[in-house]
């Protein structure tokens, strides 16, 4: 086997896991990871992103949902690198992609949305649902 992954639901999912820890052969790399995020926190996600895009000027200039993604993104990890673009006329930011986010780390964005959002005063729809 080159590559498998198994996602852990019941018993049986940890003894497969356990069979193939036995068997594999030295040298073989194993790799845990939490769970990826769900559609319902990319569903808020998006929700809250195009709220900020419609209510928050930023620096003067109306950023799209998918801008502010990339700014977020950006404040969650430090992990954000610039380079020139191909024909030298700017810059592109290279950093990582919300679909590798986990569940913990995908409610930590949804956290810091929410946390800008309070400061500049945006009202969420389920907040206006709660009122």
């Amino acid at each position: 086997m080159s590559r498998a992954v198994l996602i852990l639901h019941r018993q049986s999912d940890r003894d497969r896991a356990a069979a193939w820890v036995r068997s594999a052969p030295w040298g073989t790399r194993i790799t845990f990871q939490e769970a990826k995020r769900s559609s319902d926190q990319n569903a808020k996600m998006w929700a809250m992103l195009t709220e900020v895009a419609r209510q928050v000027k930023w620096h003067g200039q109306r950023l799209s949902a998918d801008d502010w993604k990339l700014v977020f993104l950006a404040a969650l990890k430090a992990e954000l690198r610039i380079v020139p673009n191909l024909d030298g006329t700017g810059f592109v930011a290279l950093g990582r992609s919300s679909s590798d986010l986990s569940v913990s780390e995908m409610a930590d964005l949804i956290d810091l949305i929410a946390a800008f959002g309070a400061r500049q005063g945006v009202v969420f729809a389920d907040q206006m649902e709660a009122a």
